[in-house]
């Protein structure tokens, strides 16, 4: 089976990471309570901030957050296990797109973690539907019900990884809300033997 797999809040616990900073960021340097929209998973989205005050963030914080977030747990264990049993898993990624220098800082992240276990990598990828057609991938994970949406009007399965606050999304023929790397391990599973 080909599994697409998001990196930010798939595989790495980013995405808390994120928020923790993004807060910080809001009282104690800007000052303010900026805040617009607390579902939003994107910082960018969450707070009323300007393009300016954005770029502040990502030069004080961006390599910061990326070299403190831990593994999302099971990500390690699970993914080891489904490339063991013939998966092929290729890694389809919005990081990189801020910063190109996150890319190799990840690479090593992921050599120093024996974590390097990828068929291909996306990086800078915010087309993912395309990325996923070109590589006929049979399901999706990812933590965006936006990209899970899109994914998913191509016919192609799609687990929404939903760990933090966000809007709920409505299940359907190809999309499956799922909270942790156990119930996606059973699902894909099931996928396998129908």
């Amino acid at each position: 089976m080909k599994i697409g797999i998001d990196l930010d809040g798939v595989v790495f616990d980013s995405e808390k990471e994120f928020r923790v900073y993004s807060e910080l960021y809001d009282i104690l340097d800007l000052k303010r309570n900026s805040k617009k929209d607390n579902r939003e998973l994107k910082f960018q989205k969450r707070f009323d901030w300007t393009e300016e005050e954005i770029q502040g963030f990502l030069r004080k914080y961006h390599k910061q957050i990326i070299v403190e977030s831990n593994f999302i747990p099971g990500a390690k264990r699970i993914l080891k296990l489904l490339k063991s049993e013939g998966n092929s898993l290729i890694l389809i990624t919005a990081r990189g797109g801020i910063n190109k220098d996150m890319i190799k800082l990840t690479e090593e992240i992921l050599r120093q973690n024996e974590m390097d276990i990828f068929d291909k990598y996306y990086w800078a990828t915010e087309n993912k539907d395309e990325v996923c057609i070109k590589e006929n991938i049979d399901i999706m994970i990812d933590d965006s019900y936006e990209k899970c949406s899109m994914i998913a009007s191509s016919k192609i399965k799609t687990i929404y990884l939903k760990d933090a606050p966000s809007y709920d999304l409505e299940e359907r023929e190809y999309i499956k809300t799922l909270y942790n790397w156990g119930e996606i391990y059973r699902y894909i599973k099931e996928i396998e033997n129908k």
